[in-house]
């Protein structure tokens, strides 16, 4: 689905009157008015950028993303699942495809991009059908039989809308709002007319599951015990896997605008006609072991002429009152599939909006405002509305005063490179409410912030302490909606007194129970050895620590607690007991010091997801230390020029080298903007520029690798933008070449960012500041946290002589 937005022209003056209304635009003096106006007349503003989104980008190939009803930040994500001819598995992560083409249900909640296949969710499919109930559904295990067929001709997409006719005839029609959602179902005449709750079927399995049915009422209700977040990985063994177990429980409620003709209920390979309560869950297992089992219910209508059936639903995390009270507060009396679909896309213009382009073409106006889409899906909202909400401790808890939401599921690994940075920019409110969130899952987690989080519970999914990088980031832009001395005191605890898991080698690798994994031995060595961390990889463990001890000094002196401050911004520097100097690259070390055996750039063994070559670079906070390193700018610059390159001198970035560049993982995807602190920051923006040109697209297979909730997303919305995150636990952004001629940040805090320029080449060959000159590769923290006025001068040749002195650079202290 492939839409023009609706564009139109705004004139000088109208722009000025906007932003005098508005109060928080920088001054523009005459030195810039020139590019300025030259980019504004060139310019069109998307006035609805929600029809600019495809939500279909990334449903192929890798991106792993969904085409469902949702709304922003929300609870509920009303969303296909399809099948491959297995009902104890997804063709993907999150449950759909856009090359499987049949379905065995609409399911309530899922995750976008999440790697992992199953990764988790895909709670309560609820499936129509036009055929008799007359064998359990749950017996059904190649979905030969409950399953329907489809074809992309007759689906379509739009923020908090999705619609699809089955092959069996039945059309769908959904819309969400934050907690609550209706759907349409019109079967044809002349067939039965069933709906099916596949309550246990959730994406990994289920430990239980409860389905009521009250004909009188017209409801369906019930719940399913669930979680298992990458329960199929063996880790070693079946029994080692942290993660296959249950962490949640999640309440649904379901009401009817058409009486129920018919009722019935299945356990296992048992099916009940007339039944109207059913119990029993799948376990977490696949094939034969799970195979078969599981619990239901359907309600039948009378489509002797055609019925279009209405169902509006709840779901909470809390109770089935819960539920209840969130569908009618969000989907009142009177509501209807186009007014609540309606309603869900103003909400998702209001936050598209806060960033505001013009001036690009048609393409990458679809590419970026889907991007935005994609990235500010979550954090997911998990308070019902009247504030309660699951601890990771399964107890259910009240949200802070002075908090509007409490908010989970967290990538850390993947998302504190791009999409916390992305979410601090546009809605640092959310922000410190995740962040409060956050650390009250750590209280209720005996202390411990997990790397990954499922809602509010840990997974132990990668390597890293990345809520100490997020935490100091968001604090660094200007979030400060929630407990900052003690969410900072708390993360302290966790980088420096070892906790209760730390030495347990549970679910490794990819799952590893211990946080701040064999943290004493850390400290003493100054690295995490690759046979005594338990951890994924001593090697990337030791650059991911350095990055969150570097992110946390510089919290500590933003906090004038120079003591810490020092002490971490040596630990930031650990990185370099990694790196060995007679290969020229990061490897892994044994406990004795030595190196481990086997090294080649291309070897995974030491590293999470990626290679030698690739985890070199992760050392962002510390760019002219790993330049010296490798030689000197010079060396440094060629190795990076050959990190992009074949052997023959094409560009090589997108992916299936093991010794370059991977557009696809996040590793290394701060890379392309390295070169500005190598003194070349038009390498930086023809090599962004490329990336996405080559990587990314329109279409289901627009995505180079998983969203990761939002994380690739998110680094192709900066790419256009112009700008790059320096290094975690700072503000500073490192400056490109956008794809827009205007670009116009609306932050939630109140500060407009502007990046105007004089066309869309992708050479940045002048560059102003509020006026002023700019000859740095950077703009400062104040850009962020003030606002202000960036405007570049572009071309089609490289300007080598623009900020390539050593004033030009960012800094790294």
């Amino acid at each position: 689905m492939h839409r023009r937005p609706l564009l139109r022209p705004v004139p000088l003056a109208a722009v000025a009157t906007i932003a005098a209304l508005l109060g928080s635009v920088a001054v523009t003096t005459p030195a810039s008015a020139a590019v300025e106006a030259s980019a504004t007349r060139a310019s069109r503003t998307v006035s609805d950028p929600a029809a600019s989104v495809d939500p279909f980008i990334g449903t192929s190939g890798d991106g792993n993303t969904w085409p469902g009803a949702t709304a922003p930040f929300g609870m509920l994500q009303w969303s296909p699942t399809g099948t491959k001819g297995d009902q104890t598995s997804t063709p993907v992560a999150n449950g759909y495809s856009y090359d499987v083409d049949r379905l065995r249900g609409f399911s309530l909640t899922h995750l976008n991009g999440a790697g992992c296949a199953p990764g988790a969710a895909g709670d309560v499919p609820i499936m129509p059908v036009t055929t008799p109930v007359t064998t359990s559904p749950s017996a059904d295990s190649t979905d030969a039989v409950y399953a329907a067929g489809y074809s992309h001709d007759q689906e379509s997409a739009s923020p908090g809308r999705y619609g699809v006719t089955l092959d069996n005839g039945v059309r769908t029609d959904l819309a969400v709002t934050t907690r609550a959602g209706i759907g349409s179902f019109a079967f044809p005449a002349g067939a039965d007319a069933n709906l099916l709750f596949r309550t246990s079927n959730s994406i990994n399995g289920s430990e239980a599951a409860d389905t009521r049915v009250d004909a009188r009422t017209r409801t369906v209700s019930g719940s399913v015990l669930t979680g298992g977040f990458c329960s199929r990985r063996a880790n070693g063994g079946g029994a080692t896997n942290p993660d296959r177990r249950s962490y949640y429980r999640l309440f649904f409620t379901a009401t009817f605008d058409k009486p129920f003709t018919s009722t019935g209920t299945w356990k296992d390979g048992t099916v009940q006609p007339g039944g109207t309560r059913a119990s029993g869950g799948e376990g977490y297992l696949t094939g034969a072991d799970r195979a078969g089992r599981g619990s239901g219910a359907w309600i039948g209508f009378d489509a002797r002429r055609g019925a279009t059936v209405h169902a509006k639903i709840g779901i909470s995390y809390v109770s089935a009152a819960g539920a209840v009270a969130n569908r009618d507060a969000e989907v009142t009396k009177r509501a209807t599939v186009a007014s609540v679909a309606a309603a869900t896309r103003a909400s998702w213009n209001r936050e598209l909006s806060r960033i505001r382009v013009g001036g690009g073409t048609a393409d990458r106006t679809t590419q970026l405002y889907t991007s935005v889409y994609h990235a500010l899906m979550q954090p997911n909202t998990l308070n019902d509305r009247d504030g309660r909400y699951l601890g990771p401790d399964l107890r259910v808890h009240r949200m802070d005063r002075g908090h509007r939401a409490v908010y989970g599921t967290y990538s850390g690994w993947d998302q504190y490179r791009a999409q916390i940075q992305l979410l601090a920019l546009l809605r640092p409110d959310v922000a410190g409410d995740m962040a409060q969130s956050m650390l009250r899952f750590a209280e209720q987690n005996g202390g411990v912030w997990d790397r990954w989080l499922h809602l509010g519970a840990p997974t132990h999914v990668m390597t890293g302490d990345p809520s100490a990088a997020t935490l100091a980031t968001w604090y660094a832009m200007g979030v400060r909606n929630f407990d900052v001395r003690a969410a900072y005191q708390s993360l302290r605890k966790q980088a420096t007194v070892e906790n209760a898991d730390a030495e347990s080698d549970i679910g490794c690798p990819g799952q590893c129970l211990a946080q701040r994994p064999a943290l004493d031995e850390y400290l003493q060595r100054h690295f995490a050895a690759n046979d005594d961390c338990s951890c994924w990889g001593g090697a990337a463990e030791t650059l991911e620590d350095s990055i969150s001890d570097s992110a946390l000094g510089y919290w500590a002196g933003a906090m004038g607690l120079r003591s810490d401050a020092r002490m971490f911004a040596a630990r930031g520097a650990y990185w370099k007991n990694t790196f060995n100097a007679a290969v020229g690259y990061q490897a892994a070390r044994q406990a004795d010091g030595s190196w481990t055996p086997g090294w080649t750039p291309s070897t995974g063994t030491g590293f999470a997801q990626g290679t030698s070559a690739q985890y070199t670079w992760l050392v962002p906070q510390d760019v002219h230390g790993l330049s010296d390193a490798l030689g000197g700018d010079a060396a440094a610059v060629a190795r990076l020029d050959a990190f992009f390159h074949d052997a023959a001198g094409d560009w090589a970035v997108t992916g299936g080298d093991a010794t370059k560049f991977d557009p696809t993982n996040e590793p290394d995807i701060h890379t392309p903007w390295m070169y500005n602190a190598l003194g070349q920051p038009w390498k930086t923006q023809e090599t962004v520029r490329r990336v996405v040109d080559d990587a990314y697209g329109t279409g289901p297979d627009g995505l180079p690798g998983n969203d990761d909730l939002g994380t690739m997303s998110a680094w192709y919305v900066f790419a256009s933008v112009g700008l790059f995150p320096q290094t975690p636990g700072r503000a500073e952004m490192l400056v490109g070449s956008p794809t827009f001629r205007t670009v116009d940040i609306r932050r939630a805090s109140g500060e407009r960012i502007v990046i105007r320029s004089s066309g869309t080449d992708p050479y940045v060959q002048g560059a102003r500041l509020d006026g002023r000159a700019l000859d740095r590769s950077w703009v400062p923290a104040s850009f962020v946290n003030r606002g202000g006025t960036l405007s570049l001068r572009v071309g089609d040749t490289a300007d080598t002589s623009w900020a390539a002195g050593e004033r030009g650079r960012p800094i790294d202290r």
